[in-house]
């Protein structure tokens, strides 16, 4: 699907589907690798400098241990998702030339590349909010701020010129507004109690939660690193921007929770048992079955 243009029929063009939102680094010029900076820890294995190419990445724009990233200590690498950026970056923005072929423009292609793979994540959001809000108005809103959106990346000097902070303060709030919208219909029934602790933000590292039922709970931007969340039922559970590092997810129900990304399934550990909304796949480190 063709990113929306900056012509008088923009108002009315159909939004970027979340298939448009998956990665596609055979159309990248590896930003990602190049573009970002990391540090040596338990994720990377060497430090790296922003805008600097990794040392594995090979003259085709192709990961040389891309096979073999956690045994390698690079595990940080296979937990990234740019949410389609790359490709759009490289192949729309700056038109198919590269950083390689063309230097001078490595500056501006890396610090676009950071800009858009945050837009493209706030589309990923606003995707799923546009489906599971039960107001035809609410859903209406969304469309039309996702077709901003995307006609903000019209070009790259327009890019570099976002007001990324205003961009921000609007999604999250209409964001907000469906999970309090979809959340409310599952605690409306009073079946399922929820414990003062789970809450937005809060610190559920290492927390035993086993079989639990966590429908409709607010975990957005919650700390649940390696909590055990084995057998629970998340249909409804707002889960944006939570830390789900070394999660256990061994057949719990995320098939209906709100704002999952690929990225966190991948910091975590799952089965075949764990049942996940139908845009996204298990991760290739989860056995198949528990």
């Amino acid at each position: 699907m063709p990113f929306t243009s900056n012509d008088s029929t923009a108002s009315s063009a159909p939004v970027l589907d979340r298939q448009s939102l998956r990665p596609d680094c055979s159309n990248c010029f590896a930003l990602c690798c190049t573009a970002l900076g990391f540090s040596r820890t338990s994720d990377f294995a060497i430090d790296k400098p922003a805008g600097t190419p990794c040392k594995n990445l090979d003259t085709g724009f192709s990961c040389t241990i891309h096979d073999s990233l956690r045994p390698r200590g690079f595990r940080g690498c296979t937990v990234f998702d740019c949410f389609g950026a790359g490709q759009n970056v490289s192949q729309n923005l700056f038109q198919g030339a590269s950083w390689k072929a063309e230097p001078a423009t490595s500056k501006d292609m890396f610090q676009t590349f950071k800009i858009v793979r945050q837009l493209h994540e706030m589309l990923w959001y606003l995707a799923e909010a546009a489906g599971r809000t039960f107001d035809p108005d609410t859903s209406h809103q969304v469309n039309d701020l996702r077709r901003a959106i995307e006609k903000a990346m019209g070009g790259v000097q327009q890019t570099l010129s976002l007001d990324l902070g205003s961009t921000h303060e609007r999604v999250r709030s209409i964001l907000m507004s469906v999970s309090e919208e979809v959340r409310s219909a599952y605690l409306a029934t009073g079946d399922d109690h929820l414990d003062s602790w789970l809450v937005p933000g809060a610190d559920l590292m290492g927390k035993t939660m086993k079989s639990r039922s966590l429908c409709g709970a607010d975990l957005r931007g919650a700390y649940l690193i390696a909590a055990d969340m084995r057998g629970c039922n998340l249909s409804g559970a707002d889960l944006l921007g939570a830390d789900l590092r070394d999660a256990r997810l061994e057949g719990a129900d995320l098939s209906k929770s709100l704002y999952l990304t690929q990225a966190q399934l991948n910091a975590a550990h799952g089965d075949g048992c764990t049942r996940l909304p139908s845009e996204l796949d298990i991760p290739a480190h989860w056995p198949s079955n528990s």
